[in-house]
Parts: structure tokens; C-alpha cells; sequence
């Protein structure tokens, strides 16, 4: 089932991910094009950023499914079991609760910006493009949860 779960998220964060790549990078390409013609699309320096955060956030949270942000897993593995666990717990903890907040906040922004939308292209509310901030906690925290749970299911306490 843990598997499973972390396969399917898994897939689903890695094609977000290049989905966003590549729409920043065309973005980004045909904004530059643009503007060496004189032609200069205003619309592609509101959204580049926005895809950029979008891509920074899910990012992230791939990132935590696959445990590759910056810690010390050398000197954590080092350690004695109970403090492996220990220090892991206290990390786990650290970061969701990071997380939580975000989150929170992120829902907050939401609240504050409805009925407000982008100045280049005023069909898009701004809520969507700031979605990404408790959305994107949200799911750093499942995947932190998920790649945890893996983690200590490869670990057995040694006697």
C-alpha cells in the first residue's frame, strides 16, 4: 500500500514537474524572442514567476518524497538506532511543522486575495496562481510522511 502510494505520487509530482519546466522555459524562451522583435508580451513576466513558485513548491515536495534535501544522512546513519531515531523524529517534526504553517498562511493569502486578479491577464484570479503555497505545503508534508514511513521501514534496530 506504502508503495504504492508513493509510486503513484510519485509519477504525479515528476509530471507536474516537467510540465512546468517546460511551460517556464517556452515561456520564457517566446517572451525573450518577443521582446528582441519589439514585440514584448507583457503577460509572460507576470506568469514566468508564477511558474516559477509552482515549480519551486512541487519541486520541493518531490524532493522530500525522494529524501533528497540538504541534511546529514552520513552522520545520522552513523549514529546509534535510538539516536538515528531520535534525530530523525526530531527533523520529521521540524520540517512538517514548517510545513503547517506554511500552509496555514499560504490559505490565509488566499482569503486576502479573492476577487483580485493578475494586471496581464485579468481572467486569472490571483488566488490561482497563490494556490500553490498551501497546496504545495500540503503535499511536502505527505510526501515528508510518506518518505519517512519508507525510511523506517528499511530501518531495523540493530541488538
Amino acid at each position: 500500500m506504502l508503495l504504492s502510494l508513493r509510486s503513484a505520487l510519485e509519477k504525479v509530482l515528476e509530471a507536474v514537474v516537467l510540465l512546468l519546466m517546460s511551460g517556464l522555459a517556452v515561456i520564457v524562451i517566446v517572451g525573450f524572442i518577443a521582446r528582441s522583435l519589439g514585440m514584448p508580451l507583457t503577460w509572460s513576466d507576470e506568469l514566468a514567476p508564477v511558474l516559477l513558485a509552482w515549480l519551486t513548491y512541487y519541486g520541493a515536495a518531490l524532493a522530500a518524497l525522494n529524501r533528497a534535501h540538504i541534511g546529514f544522512p552520513r552522520l545520522v546513519a552513523a549514529a546509534p538506532w535510538r539516536l538515528q531515531l531520535g534525530l530523525t523524529l526530531f527533523r520529521e517534526a521540524i520540517v512538517i511543522g514548517f510545513f503547517a504553517v506554511a500552509a496555514w498562511a499560504g490559505w490565509r493569502v488566499l482569503l486576502v486575495v479573492d476577487d483580485t486578479y493578475l494586471v496581464s491577464l485579468p481572467w486569472l484570479p490571483l488566488a490561482v496562481t497563490q494556490s500553490v503555497i498551501p497546496i504545495g505545503a500540503v503535499l511536502f508534508i505527505v510526501a515528508e510522511l510518506i518518505s519517512y514511513a519508507d525510511w523506517l521501514s528499511r530501518r531495523e534496530p540493530s541488538a
